[in-house]
């Protein structure tokens, strides 16, 4: 698999504090946890490059990487169960719809969803969110190698289903354990970044 160049260039709370610059963005949004760094990484052929941990609330940022000097992945915190408190809750939800409803640069969101549960009510609300701004959306089942391949087509018709995916959304089925999942990611990002 290609290496991309990677840098981190900032991590910014309000719009200020973004890239002043026209490099078209994806989003990747999801609830703590659910495997985002671990999916740049394997996206970018890089081990470590963003940081994973088993602390759900690490990313208390948005980080704006630049790939290969030509787009960025914004790596948008995490929602859910983070042990934060209401007021830090409230914060990070108002920088996350700041930079979703408000970015001009950013020209789709990538949703990811652990593939091993049937999406959550805080799941549903980003992509019907998503949905009512009128944002391009790849729903990313992650961490799907940790369900039995014979049950892995029902993981795209329950999230169809309850997520009301939309014929423009895309769905793939990730895992960045048995590399799948990559090209069609690959695929929705490059027709968006042209």
């Amino acid at each position: 698999m290609k290496s991309h160049q990677i840098e981190l260039e900032i991590s910014a709370v309000r719009p200020a504090q973004y890239p002043t610059d026209q490099l078209p963005e994806i989003a990747f949004v999801g609830r703590s946890n659910v495997g985002k760094s671990s999916l740049v990484n394997s996206l970018t052929g890089r081990k470590s490059f963003a940081r994973t941990s088993n602390q759900p609330g690490k990313t208390q940022t948005l980080n704006f990487y630049t790939i290969d000097q030509n787009w960025r992945i914004v790596d948008v915190p995490g929602y859910g169960y983070a042990k934060v408190s209401k007021k830090q809750r409230a914060e990070w939800g108002r920088m996350i719809e700041t930079y979703l409803t408000q970015r001009e640069n950013l020209r789709g969101v990538v949703s990811l969803i652990d593939g091993r549960h049937a999406p959550m009510s805080l799941d549903k609300q980003m992509v019907e969110f998503l949905h009512y701004y009128q944002l391009p959306v790849l729903v990313v089942a992650t961490k799907t190698d940790k369900v039995p391949r014979n049950q892995r087509n029902k993981i795209s018709s329950t999230f169809k289903q309850q997520l009301k995916i939309e014929n423009s959304d895309e769905l793939v089925l990730y895992s960045t354990i048995e590399h799948y999942g990559q090209e069609q990611v690959w695929g929705w990002i490059n027709q968006l970044i042209k």
